[in-house]
C-alpha cells in the first residue's frame, strides 16, 4: 500500500507598509488609491504575462515580463512578489526549465496572495 501525503503550500508575503504610507503621504489618500489601483491592474497583467510565458517556455518573454513585474512590485512595496519575479527571470536567463516551472508556480501563488493583501492596505493607515 502506497501512502500519498498532500503537502499544503502556504507562505506569507512581505508588504512594505512604509512604502504604501509614503505614497499616500505624497499623493493624498484619494489620488494614492487611484494610483495604487492602477498599479495593481498593471501588476495583475504583468503577472499573467509572466506566468503565461513561463508555461510556453518563451524564455525571452519570461525575462522581459518578470523584470517588468519586479519593478512594479518594488514601486508599491510588494517585496516578496518582487523577489520571486526576479527569481523567475533568473531561471529563464539560465535556461533552467525545472527551476522555471517551480518558481513560476510560486510566482502565481505569491502574486495572487500579494494582490489580495494589498488591495485594502492604503485605506487602512
Amino acid at each position: 500500500m502506497t501512502k500519498i501525503a498532500r503537502l499544503a503550500v502556504a507562505e506569507s508575503v512581505a508588504i512594505d507598509m512604509h512604502r504604501l504610507e509614503q505614497i499616500v503621504t505624497e499623493l493624498g489618500e484619494t489620488t494614492a488609491v487611484h494610483v495604487i489601483g492602477a498599479a495593481l491592474e498593471q501588476l495583475a497583467l504583468a503577472l499573467n504575462r509572466t506566468t503565461e510565458a513561463a508555461e510556453k517556455v518563451a524564455l525571452a518573454d519570461v525575462t522581459l515580463h518578470a523584470d517588468h513585474l519586479s519593478r512594479l512590485a518594488w514601486q508599491v512595496g510588494l517585496v516578496t512578489l518582487a523577489g520571486v519575479a526576479i527569481d523567475v527571470g533568473s531561471c529563464a536567463e539560465r535556461r533552467d526549465h525545472t527551476a522555471l516551472a517551480a518558481t513560476s508556480a510560486r510566482l502565481a501563488r505569491i502574486g495572487n496572495q500579494s494582490l489580495t493583501q494589498i488591495w485594502d492596505a492604503p485605506g487602512d493607515g
